[in-house]
């Protein structure tokens, strides 16, 4: 008889490189169940710092990945992407995996049917026992009830394929996880419960915390943008408070207004009394909410009253900066509205340092190909290095000649982002730093997320990656295989790549 083997699994760690993630891979290498195929840890800190992971023997093949620093979503597809097990389970970097993770963990999968496409860790976040827990500690709490939590949460891969995996537009982690399962059970699958357990320690806060922690308004926006205005039922996260901020914002900006002329109108002076009192008692009864089940020490009841007069602006302003933000946004993954193209073994043939118009010759079959993307109505631009300028090798003069002669050539491209520095300095244009890809989509007024890099190097796909956009490769005999092994999306020639945004704009 043919023996059953447990299901397969790697796990993603996306991190800002707090401490606890050395505490969490020891505890992930420390266990006695199945231990993972992979650990992809993915380093989503803006710029490298210190090294996040110790170089000793691990009992699972273990690597790290740069995030370019574009919050969890982002980090968690480009580790699972990585990832080659069917099972991905995600953990964030401060949670504590007990003994006996992983085989509950396994148990879990076993227990999953054919329409099961993931199941979620049970969270227990640990309060003081000698007194009553803060604001903070108990909206941290939160986390025991939540649905679908990427703090614990296994996935097929098959199913994060046919969603395209996380909404990277979710920079925060907030909702991000939500939106996800809403659009995994669209898609026809089912999730589960299972029975493992972690520990969420409550990280250490400034008395600010829960003032900032009102961005999280312009993701609901996003949320009420893609799932409808009932999409509070359909994630089952409760109602919240945001419209007795928002009445209670408005009330004290008519009583402000009204002030100067309270003292010669009767109406002023009924607004100024109503919005003063409406503002008021919002405010009073949301330091209620959060003052009395607390420990009511001075200083926490001291943070209580400013934060509490804070929080109805404060909320009210990021939930229209996030209207605004996403008003016209897409259903996850966006279709393309921009192709941004490396010159050089992309568009013509490749001459190092070319200064000389009359060297420009186009690749076969580049002019039509293009041709089809602006017959679809999408706008093109390119991203080129050309460090030949830092060099001395050439002027900006001359290779504006170029780019004009490849413009006559391959008709016109509305956006040409030149990165003139050299590799040593430390500029955030050269690829594969984002800075191209972004100031290429604020030229066309469209999205990083709208745009799709084409080039033959991983630097391109990298440099597409660091933005927010999708990327095609298109090898040539200068791409090493491990930028081939590397690419989210490989095609054999330029005119494949265009297949392929073509299909994606048709979606």
């Amino acid at each position: 008889m043919t023996a059953v083997l447990p299901p397969r699994y790697a796990v993603v760690v996306p991190t800002v490189g707090r401490p606890s993630l050395a505490v969490l891979l020891n505890a992930l290498a420390a266990q006695e169940g199945p231990l993972p195929e992979e650990v992809v840890v993915v380093d989503d800190r803006p710029e490298p710092g210190a090294e996040l992971v110790a170089r000793s023997a691990w009992p699972f093949p273990l690597r790290v990945v740069r995030g370019w620093g574009r919050g969890p979503a982002a980090a968690r597809n480009l580790g699972w992407r990585l990832a080659t097990t069917e099972w991905v389970a995600f953990l964030d970097d401060d949670v504590v995996v007990p003994q006996g993770w992983a085989a509950a963990l396994v148990a879990d999968l076993e227990r999953l049917g054919p329409a099961d496409a993931g199941s979620q860790g049970r969270i227990r976040v640990p309060l003081p026992s000698d007194r009553r827990p803060t604001d903070w500690e108990r909206s941290t709490a939160g986390l025991e009830s939540a649905r679908w939590a990427t703090a614990d949460m296994v996935y097929r891969r098959s199913a994060l394929l046919a969603v395209d995996g996380f909404d990277e537009r979710f920079r925060r982690a907030y909702r991000e996880d939500a939106d996800l399962a809403l659009r995994i059970g669209r898609a026809g699958w089912t999730l589960a419960v299972g029975t493992r357990e972690v520990l969420h320690p409550v990280r250490p806060a400034t008395p600010a915390a829960s003032v900032l922690a009102q961005r999280g308004n312009a993701d609901d926006a996003l949320m009420r943008r893609l799932h409808g205005t009932h999409w509070r039922a359909l994630a089952a996260t409760g109602r919240g408070l945001f419209r007795r901020h928002l009445v209670a914002t408005v009330a004290a900006g008519l009583a402000a207004a009204a002030a100067p002329a309270r003292g010669s109108s009767a109406t002023a002076k009924v607004v100024t009394a109503v919005g003063g009192a409406t503002y008021l008692a919002h405010t009073g009864d949301l330091l209620r909410r959060r003052v009395v089940p607390g420990p009511r020490d001075p200083r926490e009841v001291l943070t209580m009253v400013w934060t509490s007069a804070v929080i109805p602006a404060a909320a009210t302003w990021h939930r229209a900066r996030g209207w605004w933000q996403h008003r016209s946004a897409q259903p996850w993954p966006p279709r393309p509205r921009a192709v941004l193209l490396d010159r050089d073994g992309t568009l013509v043939h490749d001459v190092p340092y070319n200064g000389d118009p009359a060297a420009v010759a186009p690749l076969d079959g580049a002019r039509e190909a293009l041709d089809r993307l602006r017959g679809a109505g999408l706008r093109l631009g390119v991203v080129s290095n050309q460090s030949g300028i830092a060099r001395g090798l050439l002027t900006r003069d001359q290779v504006d000649a170029v780019h004009a002669e490849v413009d006559a050539q391959m008709g016109p491209f509305e956006t040409w982002q030149v990165c003139p520095h050299g590799p040593e300095d430390g500029c955030t244009c050269r690829k594969p730093r984002p800075g191209m890809v972004t100031a290429a989509a604020r030229s066309l007024g469209v999205r990083a997320e709208e745009c799709v890099v084409v080039g033959d190097i991983g630097a391109d796909a990298e440099a597409a990656r660091a933005a927010g956009a999708r990327s095609v490769l298109v090898p040539t005999s200068a791409t090493r295989a491990e930028e081939v092994a590397g690419a989210p999306v490989v095609a054999p020639d330029l005119a494949g790549a265009v297949d392929l945004v073509l299909e994606w704009a048709r979606a």
